[in-house]
């Protein structure tokens, strides 16, 4: 048995992803399966666990200092899994990547100033532009075959001359692609052409499908690093999301000053536990995890996307990279207010609803699978019954 198939209770644990599915979608928590928030059913590696464990042994928990470990764990990483050299001085902390966007934003533009998203793309971007009074520029990926494809010609038509910023999201959330180098070199030419900062929220880098690669985004495109801020982390790849501690690398002078004086102006450090979590992680103890991992997830996804599939009017998109499966039901014929009781109400399965993702997830709902796969089963077969009428 999998390390991975151990079904371990979080009800009670103060789980925004189980002890919040009743009160906001409603499904309950006696038998209801929660597949929204975008965090894993799984315990991370013995080498992360054992770095909290001395912490605790050890009963001080004052400001953390000298973070060359620290540093010294993610240019190695960076080198060995993705083939990225990265120096020291290039990295900055921050509270999370969604923080990282936020501060992104502050630094690097004004109030009424444009940020570009490529919808449908992980919700909490536009809320940050939002909620700091910027116009959130919605860019519709096109549908190209089942999956999302760049589309750069519809874009320049519709670019307002107040765009500053693009947020990429590679691979990305929720369709689960991993961009080519050819595409990534595109967007690269397309934030040249329009003088905007590039910002490339890599989180899901290392969860990729076998036989997959992801190319960071200074690799497709060397010339782009004097406009590009990389964002990375650890907390989505090992499941320690709540550390809240994300990587902010920067290699161009000017872009990562500006950012550290604004971090300066907010105060902003890490935690310790973060930091020495992920130390911990990247690691070859951690590598190997992962391997494990993404195989495990590869096998979770042929399960999910097999019964998907078998039910006319439902498609699941090919999953790439990440752990969240895209479904779409416009086959279906029905509104999303149906499709989406029939899960919520009749499955009993808490997902993400595909507009808050932005232009494009109309149809869609989006359904976490790193959980046992005993879960994945049941969310199937649950699926599959309460759209039973169109088989």
């Amino acid at each position: 048995m999998s390390p991975f198939d151990e079904e371990i209770d979080r009800h009670g644990t103060h789980s925004m992803k189980w002890d919040m599915m009743e009160p906001i979608y409603g499904v309950p928590a006696s038998d209801g399966l929660s597949m929204w928030v975008a965090d894993m059913d799984f315990r991370p590696p013995d080498c992360v666990q054992d770095a909290v464990e001395r912490m605790a042994a050890h009963g001080i928990y004052g400001y953390f200092g000298d973070d060359a470990a620290y540093k010294d764990a993610i240019r190695w990483w960076m080198a060995e899994r993705h083939g990225w050299e990265v120096q020291a001085d290039w990295i900055l902390t921050t509270n999370g990547l969604v923080n990282g966007v936020g501060l992104c934003v502050d630094a690097y533009t004004d109030p009424g100033d444009g940020v570009v998203l490529m919808t449908p793309v992980y919700h909490a971007f536009a809320r940050v532009v939002a909620a700091a009074d910027r116009q959130v520029i919605e860019c519709p990926l096109a549908l190209d075959d089942g999956r999302y494809a760049m589309d750069f010609d519809a874009w320049e038509a519709m670019l307002p001359d107040n765009a500053k910023m693009l947020v990429l999201c590679s691979p990305h959330n929720p369709g689960g692609r991993v961009w080519t180098a050819d595409e990534l070199r595109g967007v690269a030419d397309f934030c040249r052409r329009h003088d905007l900062i590039l910002v490339s929220d890599e989180i899901h880098h290392d969860l990729v499908m076998p036989g997959r690669r992801h190319v960071p985004m200074p690799l497709a495109a060397p010339d782009i690093t004097d406009r590009l801020v990389m964002m990375s982390a650890t907390t989505k790849t090992f499941n320690i999301a709540g550390a809240h501690v994300g990587n902010v690398i920067i290699p161009d002078d000017g872009l990562r000053k500006r950012f550290s004086k604004k971090m300066m102006a907010l105060g902003i450090s890490p935690n310790s536990f973060g930091l020495h979590m992920a130390t911990a992680a990247y690691s070859p103890e951690g590598a190997a995890w992962v391997d494990d991992l993404c195989a495990y997830l590869d096998g979770n996804r042929k399960i999910f996307d097999d019964a998907i599939d078998s039910v006319p009017g439902l498609k699941s998109m090919p999953l790439e990279a990440t752990y969240l499966a895209w479904v779409d039901f416009s086959g279906t014929g029905m509104d999303p207010k149906e499709f989406t009781r029939r899960v919520e109400g009749d499955a009993r399965i808490a997902v993400n609803h595909g507009p808050t993702f932005g232009k494009g997830g109309e149809s869609f709902l989006r359904f976490n699978l790193a959980t046992p796969r005993a879960k994945v089963e049941e969310a199937a077969e649950r699926v599959k019954k309460a759209f039973g009428d169109l088989q």
